[in-house]
């Protein structure tokens, strides 16, 4: 009996050191490592400073990490001080050691070093919650997933990208209520990056997008598309146009100016095409008037065979 009781102690002790063993796999499998820096004086984090918030000033702080095979991860953004735990301005732009963390619903980066003259570097340690991992997989956003194309260790990098991006459930909430779809663990992302909410998304889905997709929503955000803009368009005469041409518009400049110019110069009967050619060759209200003038008929072909040399009366 004796002996069968310290036969059992064994295999229970064995069974306590392997248990312990697998929890110190997991927790290493579970957090991420790596270097990080700040800069007070750097132009990223000065644009900050200068933006009219009730929350106070930024500082933008990059973590570097080292992959197994020998690569590098960067992740860059602009922190509130208020949302930093342990790390006021003051000792940013000061000298001495640093302990300070982001807590955010996906995770939590623990970071540790120096200050000196307003520039710091030291090591982090990221640590994602489980909670917040569950919660978003209920909302169809599995942040776990993997394929054959993804690098080492992504969905940590995902995780931890959650964090510095400060991607929440109420933003995944958010955007869900808008019923655009089916959405993925990347668009979480970009609606963080552009500021793209339910509200954006309906309001551009009314003004006569119905099947844009979340690239066109990045877009509209990157070339400041709105539904005011589309109304300005239609009310310039162009109705029912594509996306695309919108985008176009947007990047060559074409305004309600330009078109009310060229306009001006006879120049009526114009599509949007005809209004992004005249832009990259620079055609405006004073080079029409001395093509006129010149003998070039008013067409949009003929006035860029004139800017470019090319022209032939015959």
């Amino acid at each position: 009996m004796n002996k069968a009781f310290k036969n059992a102690a064994k295999q229970l002790s064995f069974f306590i050191v392997l248990a312990f063993l697998l929890a110190l796999t997991v927790s290493a499998q579970e957090t991420l490592t790596g270097t990080w820096k700040a800069d007070t004086r750097n132009e990223k984090a000065k644009k900050w400073d200068d933006e009219s918030s009730n929350r106070g000033e930024r500082i933008h702080i990059s973590f570097e990490r080292r992959t197994e095979k020998g690569g590098k991860n960067n992740h860059g953004s602009s922190f509130y001080y208020s949302d930093l735990q342990g790390l006021t301005k003051e000792q940013a732009s000061g000298s001495g050691t640093v302990k300070f963390s982001l807590a955010r619903e996906a995770g939590t980066i623990d970071c540790d070093g120096n200050f000196a003259d307003g520039k710091g570097t030291g090591t982090f340690r990221f640590t994602p919650k489980r909670s917040f991992i569950n919660a978003m997989k209920s909302r169809g956003f599995d942040f776990e997933k993997s394929s054959k194309f993804d690098s080492e260790n992504q969905p940590m990098e995902r995780l931890f990208a959650a964090t510095t991006l400060n991607v929440t459930t109420a933003l995944a909430d958010d955007l869900l209520s808008a019923n655009f779809g089916k959405l993925e663990v990347d668009d979480l992302f970009k609606a963080a990056i552009f500021k793209i909410d339910s509200k954006f998304m309906r309001e551009m889905k009314a003004s006569g997008f119905p099947n844009l997709t979340f690239e066109d929503l990045v877009k509209a955000r990157i070339f400041k598309i709105d539904a005011e803009f589309v109304r300005k368009v239609a009310e310039m005469g162009f109705t029912n146009e594509p996306f695309e041409s919108l985008v176009k518009m947007q990047i060559f400049k074409v305004t309600p100016e330009f078109i009310a110019e060229v306009r001006n110069e006879g120049l009526t009967n114009l599509e949007v095409e005809d209004l992004v050619k005249m832009r990259i060759f620079k055609i405006d209200g004073a080079f029409i008037r001395q093509a006129r003038a010149d003998g070039i008929p008013l067409e949009v072909e003929k006035l860029v065979q004139k800017r470019i040399g090319v022209y032939n009366k015959n």
